[in-house]
């Protein structure tokens, strides 16, 4: 079975904002391709949804995917899509980001 996989609008934000931090610091090429990688990992979980770490503690549903040990994507898998939460890196505090919810 192959899953729709969508980004929210949070995760295209971090998305961008990731790409103007790499851009700056290296070069729109690299930040260009970092961000394809990245963007390709996401599109991959289409064919196999439940890899990463079920942190269900923090959201029902949700699973974190470690890229490159600098990029975190968080996701939920439903019935027959994934659904792209957030992308983190270098340390962003992905418990912190979703702290809220769990407290609900």
């Amino acid at each position: 079975m192959i899953y729709s996989v969508t980004f929210s609008r949070r995760a295209r934000v971090d998305t961008l904002e990731l790409f103007d931090y790499l851009a700056d610091r290296f070069s729109f090429r690299n930040a260009e391709h970092y961000i394809g990688q990245i963007e390709k990992a996401c599109m991959s979980l289409g064919t196999m949804p439940m890899r990463g770490v079920d942190r269900s503690d923090l959201m029902p549903g949700l699973r974190l995917l470690g890229f490159r040990r600098r990029v975190t994507i968080a996701f939920r898998v439903k019935e027959n899509s994934v659904a792209i939460l957030r992308i983190f890196y270098g340390g962003q505090n992905a418990d912190a980001a979703f702290a809220d919810v769990a407290g609900e």
